[in-house]
């Protein structure tokens, strides 16, 4: 959703999810990482288990910041395929949790 508002609305495609979330998402220089490039992180622990998790984020459930307030996310809220996503994409969710032994 946020690709869809700030690259695609915004007549900037080519903006990569790094971009948008560097820019967008919570504060200026917010990170976030593939399990790949958590799995990199972590590379020299001896046992790593990665999962994300849908959170009421993701699925449009709860307040967003001021920055993301406005007419798309209220029609977003309305018609946002919530069931879809936590039937088919339980693991899609930006919320990463990680659980590493050294």
């Amino acid at each position: 959703m946020l690709w869809i508002r700030y690259a695609l609305l915004g007549l900037k495609p080519w903006l990569s999810l790094h971009d948008i979330y560097a820019r967008y998402l919570e504060s200026p220089g917010t990170k976030a990482y593939s399990v790949a490039e958590a799995r990199m992180l972590f590379s020299k622990f001896s046992e790593v288990n990665i999962r994300t998790v849908l959170t009421h984020g993701d699925l449009l459930e709860s307040g967003a910041g001021q920055r993301h307030r406005g007419a798309l996310l209220s029609l977003a809220r309305k018609l946002w395929p919530r069931q879809v996503i936590r039937r088919f994409l339980p693991g899609a969710g930006l919320f990463m949790l990680i659980e590493a032994k050294k």
